[in-house]
């Protein structure tokens, strides 16, 4: 088996104005999908990223605080689950519950060094 990370896409929940029954139903999803993962011991880790961000670049480490304007996309959160191929993992990812919203599921195999 191989680890991949499901990296989520999305909009901010706050900036989509979500009434706080809207918030604890979409909850309420996450965690339900998350628990059938688990579950199947599939899901090894994962986390939900708060908007805020710094960004250090460039050969001087010039330091940026995000939200950053030109990124158009909100990386969310993220889950490294154990799987035979990326395409298991796009079936893992078709109960992903921010579709309905417009979010993307990106996939990467997660690269393991010999030391």
């Amino acid at each position: 088996m191989k680890e991949f990370m499901m990296i989520f896409i999305g909009a901010d929940y706050e900036e989509l104005g979500l009434s706080p029954e809207q918030l604890q139903d979409r909850m309420g999803k996450w965690f339900a999908w998350t628990g059938k993962l688990s579950e199947q011991g599939i899901m090894k880790s994962g986390e939900a990223l708060h908007t805020k961000s710094k960004r250090v670049s460039g050969p001087d480490r010039t330091v940026s605080d995000g939200p950053f304007v030109e990124s158009k996309e909100l990386i969310g959160g993220y889950f490294i689950v154990e799987a035979k191929d990326p395409d298991d993992v796009v079936r893992l990812a078709q109960d992903f519950p921010d579709y309905d919203l417009g979010g993307t599921v990106e996939i990467r195999e997660v690269m393991k060094f010999d030391q």
